[in-house]
């Protein structure tokens, strides 16, 4: 019986849906259509940030000086994150979930994670956070899900994850959870009602 449903943050709770401001950079620093992406995210210091071995600012810093951004830094940051929007219908889901079941994040994040929740005033969502920075484990690996498993107290086959790359999800069913591979305008409430979760007030709260 599933008892916990666990989420990913970014292209789950907080989506980029228009590309358009980190493509107006791409073209005017002469980089190829997603580098910022790759850049930020999948560079070795991009990487080092979300496994915790760096801070956030750091990452920045560096980024700041690989594009040699100088002045329109601060300009570049904003614009990198403008298209991000946050999905309030799955967020008034969860919170409807939260009465009868636990609810959690596992995300590969840099040492901000916590304060971006709490700027999107959605951290009360949930009962456990995990963040790569903080566990310096990133998704897939299992032990960064086996921390979210003790922080919630569960056994594997009690809890759902839901991630938008196949390697994450793969990585939680290596471990014995159920998982759902996320994309765009997919049901998330008819995906969990097939595992088995009921409708928010079908049941009593877990024990």
């Amino acid at each position: 019986m599933i008892k916990a449903i666990i989420f990913d943050v970014g292209g789950v709770l907080l989506r980029t849906e228009d590309h358009a401001y980190r493509r107006r950079w791409e073209e005017k620093l002469g980089l190829q259509p997603g580098e910022a992406e790759e850049i930020v995210f999948n560079s070795e210091i991009g990487q080092k940030a979300q496994r915790g071995e760096i801070s956030d600012d750091a990452l920045w810093a560096w980024v700041g000086e690989r594009l040699e951004l100088g002045p329109q830094f601060d300009s570049f940051k904003n614009d990198y994150w403008a298209g991000d929007v946050l999905d309030d219908e799955l967020i008034a889901f969860i919170r409807t979930l939260k009465p009868t079941y636990q609810t959690a994040v596992i995300s590969n994040a840099t040492d901000r994670l916590r304060e971006l929740l709490a700027s999107l005033d959605i951290a009360d969502a949930f009962d456990v956070i995990i963040g790569s920075a903080e566990e310096r484990i990133m998704k897939p690996d299992a032990a960064i899900y086996r921390h979210a498993l003790e922080a919630l107290d569960r056994r594997a086959e009690e809890a759902v994850f839901i991630d938008d790359f196949q390697r994450n999800v793969d990585g939680a069913r290596a471990i014995g959870m159920k998982a759902i591979l996320y994309r765009p305008g997919l049901n998330i409430e008819t995906e969990l009602a097939n595992l088995g979760v009921q409708a928010p007030g079908k049941k009593e709260k877990i024990s």
